[in-house]
């Protein structure tokens, strides 16, 4: 008697095992990578709902080709104006999700393979902006009396310290913060990785003021938490920032229109941390990087190191003369 074959599962039990067995379960991605996913999926399915004409909860993997997956990323670009760095996030998410379902339903390899051949999109990456000694001490300032002003400049005073990402410092509790003995700040970055990250006396003396000030703050509360209490989140960091900028443009004009994000307060930091001698592998460290080629971006954007190497080459001594040509060479030139 014949075994009878084992049917595929559908489409829409193939997306479900793969966020709550493959990206939950097994591989146990931290909630925010899980979004990321999800978010490209469901970009997708969308865009595809519309251009085949059918509901998700219909579709096959054999509708997922390359023309389609092509037309969908181009469509990133044109109408949702996403970067080529956010297309190729988005194509990696549905790699993952292809390749996940071909260990499912093994009938459909030939046409995952066709859209695994998608390529990522090649990019200019731009040099990595930072800020100098006197503007990064301009944009930190004095803290005023306000609740407002106490707390920015433990935030910037923090990101500059650390280095530290966004989601990082936004998500650091009161018991994150150790200021007795050898002071640090323990960080959740990518991946659910933790690294602690050492204090300067000014920033744990700007700490130190900041909780005597708030006594509710202790134990697992933000330790930079918005009006309503809660931590502040990405857009909050980016408006206190650019308020420190307008205000710092007064005190150092270079600032005006430069471009200054959250993430280039922590270029600035690996930036002086090399300019200071600080070696590549402590830098990796200091900023959660998984790879030193990361922190190797950082050489090729500092003009002033490279301006020192030079100095060290001397320049070849080298009289330049005119050109003259033979008179073998001027006849050959009249027979052309």
């Amino acid at each position: 008697m014949r075994e009878a074959t084992i049917k595929p599962p559908s489409f829409p039990a193939i997306v479900q095992q793969f966020f709550t067995e493959y990206l939950v379960a097994q591989r146990a991605l931290s909630p925010q990578t899980v979004s990321c996913y999800r978010d490209a999926i469901k970009l997708f399915l969308g865009f595809a709902a519309a251009r085949l004409r059918k509901s998700p909860a219909t579709m096959l993997l054999a509708d997922i080709t390359p023309e389609l997956i092509l037309s969908f990323l181009d469509n990133l670009e044109a109408e949702r104006q996403n970067s080529v760095r956010s297309r190729n996030l988005r194509l990696t998410a549905l790699r993952t999700f292809l390749k996940f379902a071909g260990r499912r339903d093994v009938s459909a390899l030939h046409s995952i393979e066709r859209a695994l051949g998608v390529p990522m999109k090649r990019f200019d990456r731009p040099m990595l902006g930072y800020l100098s000694r006197p503007e990064i001490v301009a944009v930190l300032g004095q803290p005023g009396g306000e609740w407002t002003s106490q707390r920015d400049h433990l935030l910037l005073t923090l990101l500059y310290n650390t280095g530290a990402r966004v989601s990082e410092i936004i998500g650091v509790r009161v018991d994150d913060v150790v200021l007795d003995g050898a002071a640090c700040v323990h960080l959740m970055g990518k991946g659910r990785k933790q690294r602690s990250v050492p204090l300067w006396k000014s920033t744990v003396a700007a700490a130190r003021a900041w909780l005597r000030g708030n006594p509710q703050l202790r134990g697992d509360s933000a330790l930079l938490p918005n009006r309503s209490g809660q931590a502040m989140t990405r857009c909050n960091v980016t408006q206190r920032l650019t308020l420190a900028v307008g205000r710092a443009t007064a005190e150092v004009p270079g600032l005006k229109g430069k471009r200054v994000s959250p993430h280039t307060l922590r270029h600035t930091t690996a930036m002086h941390l090399l300019q200071s001698g600080v070696p590549f592998n402590v830098i990796a460290l200091w900023l959660g990087h998984e790879s030193t080629n990361t922190t190797h971006r950082y050489v090729e954007a500092n003009l002033e190191m490279k301006e020192k190497a030079l100095a060290r080459l001397e320049a070849p001594d080298i009289k330049l003369t005119r050109f003259r040509a033979t008179d073998e060479l001027m006849k050959f030139l009249e027979t052309l």
